[in-house]
C-alpha cells in the first residue's frame, strides 16, 4: 500500500466539486440499507474528519468510544456529536473534537465540509474535514472515549477495502458499510461517511 500525504490545495479544489455519477455520495443509513424506518425529527449533529499531516503520511484521527455508553458502546467513530444551540456544524465539530480528544482547535485548519449524512438513528450529521498539525498528543476523554488513534488515510481512501457486510441487529436483519483495519472494525455511518470521502476525492 502507497503512503499519501495529501496537499492542502488538492483537498480544497476537491471539496469543492460535487461528487456526481457512480462516486454520487450517500446521503444516509437508508441509501445503505432500506429497510430502516424514517425518523421524523432529526438531531442536528457534526463530526470533525481530522486528516493528520504525519510527515510521511496523512492519516485520519479516530476514537473507540467507551463500552458504558448507552449509544454505539464500544464503536468506532470520529470525534463529534450533537450541536448546541445557536452553534455552527464547524463550531460542534470542533468543540465535540477538544472535549474527546484534546484536539487544539487552534491546531486544526478547516477545509471544507461533505454532504450532510443522516442516520437511522435520527442524527442528520454534517462532517467537517481538516487538515491537523503532526505530531498529536490526544487526551481523551475517559467517559466517552476508551481510545485514540490514527488510520493511514491510504487505507481508508483504497475501494478494495470497502465492504457491505450484513448482520442480525436485535433481531433484525440490517446491512451497512465496513472498513475493518487491523484490530478496529470501522462501520456503520462513520465507514460510510469516508466512503463518501473517498467518492468526492476520486
Amino acid at each position: 500500500m502507497t503512503r499519501v500525504r495529501i496537499k492542502k490545495e488538492w483537498l480544497v479544489r476537491h471539496l469543492k466539486t460535487p461528487s456526481r455519477g457512480q462516486n454520487h455520495g450517500l446521503a444516509g443509513d437508508r441509501d445503505v440499507d432500506p429497510t430502516l424506518p424514517r425518523g421524523d425529527v432529526l438531531r442536528d449533529a457534526a463530526v470533525l474528519i481530522a486528516i493528520v499531516q504525519n510527515p510521511r503520511e496523512s492519516t485520519i484521527l479516530l476514537t473507540r468510544r467507551t463500552d458504558h455508553l448507552a449509544h454505539h458502546p464500544g464503536q468506532i467513530s470520529f470525534p463529534g456529536g450533537r450541536l448546541e444551540d445557536g452553534e455552527s456544524p464547524a463550531e460542534g465539530a470542533l468543540r465535540e473534537a477538544w472535549e474527546e480528544t484534546g484536539l487544539d482547535p487552534h491546531d486544526v485548519d478547516i477545509i471544507g465540509r461533505l454532504d450532510t449524512y443522516v442516520t437511522g438513528t435520527g442524527f442528520s450529521i454534517s462532517p467537517i474535514v481538516a487538515l491537523v498539525k503532526a505530531p498529536l498528543t490526544p487526551v481523551p476523554d475517559p467517559f466517552e472515549v476508551a481510545e485514540i488513534f490514527e488510520a493511514p488515510l491510504s487505507f481508508l481512501m483504497d475501494p478494495t477495502n470497502h465492504k457491505r457486510h450484513d448482520a442480525v441487529i436485535k433481531g433484525v436483519a440490517r446491512h451497512y458499510h465496513a472498513i475493518p483495519y487491523g484490530p478496529y472494525y470501522i462501520w456503520g455511518a462513520t465507514a460510510s461517511i469516508l466512503i463518501n470521502l473517498y467518492r468526492r476525492l476520486a
